[in-house]
């Protein structure tokens, strides 16, 4: 992930980081997009082209001059998007520069990290794992869990919060309040007691956006049946997706099936 590499990196050596404050017209980034500058590389974009090289150039200007080492100097650029840059977007773009440090990781933490979307994924097989990896360079930040401890790979992700728990219907009681929930565990009866348990929250705090389940229409019909049979009502049972992922996708591979949720959930806002 863009934010975790950006602050490990911050741990070591300073850098300068460069926010698009606003915007006007047509324009390749949005407020709020960043990128880290450091003398060698850079984490993140603000557009790409020219405007980004003159970006680039201002910024590693000011950390070969050596100033303010203790982080904090900040200026502003105004960049119009046209002949001169060689970018005919016709827009407009403010941009701030700011010198920071490892003092500033834990205010860029959560400055940066704001935006980020709870994503709670319960299933640590195929499919999760390749839900992991597509949802890693995106804006979520992720709860992965299930209730085999051993199931989750030793080359985990920078950023992925797992959590064991048995039963794991349990964990869902302590989910953050906006959680985008997918479902996909090695188990039919663990998945309806997840199911089951986000319909009771959603019963008394309404904080659960999105439901997502896996499996065929099939699985579903079943699962709908007996969660009638627990007293849910339609109306309730309308608010599970499933099966998950963008209609109209064919393929079943792990991979397949994870691009397809990915933009399911960036489609959720």
């Amino acid at each position: 992930m863009s934010l975790f590499a950006f602050l490990q990196r911050l741990a070591v050596e300073p850098a300068v980081l460069v926010t698009v404050t606003s915007v006007s017209g047509s324009t390749p980034r949005e407020p709020g997009a960043w990128m880290a500058v450091f003398a060698q590389g850079q984490i993140g974009t603000v557009g790409g082209g020219q405007l980004e090289w003159v970006c680039l150039a201002q910024a590693r200007d000011h950390l070969a001059s050596g100033s303010d080492p203790t982080g904090g100097t900040r200026w502003h650029h105004r960049a119009a998007l046209g002949p001169s840059l060689g970018q005919c977007c016709g827009g407009s773009m403010e941009l701030t520069f700011q010198r920071v440090g490892p003092q500033d990781r834990e205010r860029l933490q959560a400055s940066l990290g704001a935006d980020r979307l709870p994503v709670a994924l319960f299933g640590g097989g195929h499919v999760g794992q390749a839900i992991v990896r597509a949802l890693a360079p995106l804006p979520f930040e992720l709860s992965w869990i299930d209730s085999r401890d051993e199931v989750f790979p030793p080359d985990l992700q920078t950023g992925v919060h797992c959590e064991h728990s048995d039963p794991v219907h349990r964990a869902v009681d302590g989910l953050r309040p906006g959680s985008r929930v997918l479902i996909m565990s090695f188990s039919h009866a663990e998945d309806l007691d997840i199911v089951a348990r986000c319909l009771q929250r959603l019963r008394h705090q309404q904080d659960l956006p999105f439901i997502g389940l896996i499996g065929s229409r099939t699985k579903w019909s079943v699962f709908r049946r007996r969660l009638a049979e627990r007293g849910f009502s339609e109306a309730e049972l309308d608010r599970i997706t499933c099966p998950i992922g963008v209609p109209g996708i064919p393929g079943k591979q792990p991979a397949v099936i994870a691009a397809s949720v990915a933009a399911q959930l960036l489609m959720q806002g």
